[in-house]
């Protein structure tokens, strides 16, 4: 892989040259630490085509990030990339267990973003059904699912829970008016309460898929039946996990930063690519019998984490506190502001209608009891409003669960 990127790739050449070293000093994985990192503002830099690394010809196809926070992180696949891509989804699919008697749903999706070709191509090479639906009008989603008898479907997690309520709003119910059995999400950090609120919700099995856009969208890891961390297709991928301050590469078992190496990209080769989201690796086998090693759920991305009062917390971890509690619903945001000169931390969290036109009593209660949760977990305090069930904005992708309003009050 060195050696194609020395080559092929202008870029991976001259970040060897500048790190002194050639094709011939990386013969093992441990020697993978001479190379330099490459980061997300490298792609940008080099947009659109500074990291091709063969003849635009042989290229079949562009994805591209948004772009929403800069330029756009822009990946390119000859064939043998997309070919490869479909047998990893594949993979995925088959370990989260799917066979070719299932239908799938895709509501990602099709365009520049990776996840609904990602989860196509694979459920096709794999034998399964493909609803190809895309993102968007939920209520024709659930007809589809209801009237082609879905087995499966794919979104973000934060999705399937304002597919449940558009379902019960046009008296569906989403655990017997419809055929599932399985689904496979991602795209956003999600915890244990969250699952189990889709899985009772759906009375389905509910698989957590990682992946990112800039290696190839989804396919990088996913949970198998035992659903205790996500297994990384060692054959494809040479994972590091780093410090995210010094780049120091941490020994296994220890949290950072996901640093990959992908070991089959023609158009598109990458050394230590960066990925910014947290996790680590897992000690010991899986009960399934994989293989392949496995690493934990994400818990954020590293510029995702918020520093509040002098406190690292990631999002998610705020959720995983707030979600043990029986009022929580699923929806919620964490907006940040200024008091003065101190940080102010205030979680809006959704509760049903009945509890909302309810007793003010009960409401003041639970704004306590989620209040000195929060004070006991992070030993900071915050200010919890419960709000009214659809007054939390919903998205057909990536939930904004955070409002971080400090930078404009400067």
């Amino acid at each position: 892989m060195v050696r194609q990127g020395a080559r092929s790739s202008p870029w991976i050449s001259s970040q060897l040259k500048t790190a002194g070293i050639g094709p011939d000093d990386i013969r093992t994985a441990d020697d993978l630490a001479k190379v330099p990192f490459t980061t997300k503002q490298d792609l940008r830099d080099n947009y659109p085509f500074g990291l091709l690394a063969c003849p635009l010809e042989d290229v079949v196809r562009f994805h591209a990030s948004s772009g929403t926070t800069g330029r756009s992180t822009v990946v390119y696949y000859t064939q043998e990339d997309i070919d490869t891509w479909a047998g990893l989804m594949a993979r995925v699919l088959k370990t989260t267990g799917l066979t070719n008697r299932d239908i799938m749903q895709i509501i990602y999706t099709y365009g520049f973003f990776t996840g609904g070709f990602g989860f196509h191509y694979g459920a096709e090479r794999l034998g399964v059904s493909v609803i190809p639906s895309g993102a968007g009008n939920t209520t024709r989603q659930l007809e589809i699912m209801r009237d082609f008898k879905t087995t499966s479907f794919t979104s973000t997690p934060s999705y399937a829970l304002h597919l449940a309520e558009v379902a019960r709003q046009n008296g569906i119910d989403p655990r017997t008016d419809l055929h599932l059995r399985q689904g496979v999400f991602g795209g956003e950090p999600w915890g244990e309460a969250l699952r189990s609120q889709i899985e009772e919700t759906f009375g389905i099995d509910a698989y957590d898929n990682y992946g990112l856009s800039e290696i190839c969208g989804p396919g990088v890891a996913c949970e198998c039946e035992a659903k205790d961390g996500l297994h990384f297709w060692e054959d494809y991928f040479i994972l590091e996990v780093i410090d995210p301050e010094t780049g120091e590469v941490l020994a296994e078992g220890e949290k950072g930063e996901l640093v990959f190496t992908p070991l089959w990209k023609q158009a598109m080769p990458l050394l230590r690519y960066r990925t910014g989201d947290i996790s680590r690796i897992i000690d010991g086998d899986c009960s399934c019998s994989l293989p392949f090693k496995r690493i934990e759920r994400i818990t954020g991305r590293s510029d995702d984490m918020l520093i509040i009062r002098g406190v690292n917390i990631f999002p998610s971890q705020i959720e995983e506190v707030i979600s043990q509690h029986p009022a929580f619903q699923g929806h919620y945001q964490l907006v940040i502001d200024r008091e003065g000169a101190m940080d102010r931390l205030t979680i809006r969290m959704e509760v049903t209608e009945e509890l909302f036109s309810g007793s003010l009593k009960d409401l003041l209660r639970i704004q306590k009891e989620i209040g000195r949760a929060i004070r006991s977990a992070f030993f900071i305090s915050s200010e919890v409003k419960l709000v009214e069930e659809g007054t939390i904005p919903r998205s057909m992708g990536k939930a904004q669960r955070v409002i971080d309003l400090r930078g404009e009050q400067l």
